[in-house]
């Protein structure tokens, strides 16, 4: 999670609002439990509210993302197609 961290110490600095992070759904891990992702987990700890849509290209994702008002928006390693109105 260096791009996360990195963007908390950003906004810890006062040069950028972390707003959210969008992550996937927490996944079946050890035994089927649901597991949530590191990246999740890393949010959490530091207090950046978690938005995980089934997928972004849904009806309900865009208005998910688009209702928190980024002025921008970064994506590392998030392992599904993201649509181009993002």
């Amino acid at each position: 999670m260096p791009s996360l961290d990195a963007l908390a110490r950003a906004a810890a600095a006062g040069t950028l609002d972390l707003v959210a992070v969008v992550t996937q759904p927490d996944r079946p891990g050890d035994r089927g439990r649901l597991a949530p992702s590191a990246v999740k987990e890393r949010a959490i700890e530091l207090g950046v509210p978690v938005v995980q849509p089934v997928l972004l290209n849904g009806d309900a994702a865009g208005p998910l993302v688009n209702d928190l008002r980024p002025d921008a928006l970064v994506w590392a390693a998030y392992g599904n197609l993201i649509p181009r109105r993002l």
